[in-house]
């Protein structure tokens, strides 16, 4: 089996396994690094922090969340992963939902302008 995996100005990404109503990444956030603000229409995610420390934007709020400590997106809540450490940020990423492809993003702020104008 062929893993999925794909290069980010922020880090990288490997999708683990997935079906039609699932999908699970590991996502190394590069330090100092941040992915989007950017909400989705048709999938929820749960975060787990496996190494380092993420500062996770939920909606209007924002908090870290240490190893061994998890986090949740519901559909449709603005949100953003960020990593403030010195060390590779990785998490496993739960995605669920009616449809889980990668354009299913809406970007608002982007640090490297992939936002929509």
């Amino acid at each position: 089996m062929t893993l999925e995996r794909g290069e980010r100005p922020w880090g990288t990404y490997t999708v683990l396994e997935e079906n039609s109503h699932y999908k699970i990444k590991r996502i190394e956030v590069l330090p100092g690094q941040r992915l989007s603000l950017q909400k989705h229409h048709h999938r929820s995610e749960h975060w787990i922090v496996v190494s380092g420390t993420a500062l996770v934007t939920c909606g209007d709020r924002e908090f870290m969340v240490n190893v061994n400590e998890s986090t949740f997106i519901p559909i449709g809540e603005q949100h953003r992963l960020q990593n403030p450490g010195k060390i590779p940020l990785v998490i496993i990423e739960v995605q669920s939902g009616e449809y889980l492809g990668e354009d299913d993003i809406v970007r608002f702020q982007d640090d490297y302008q992939r936002a929509e104008e």
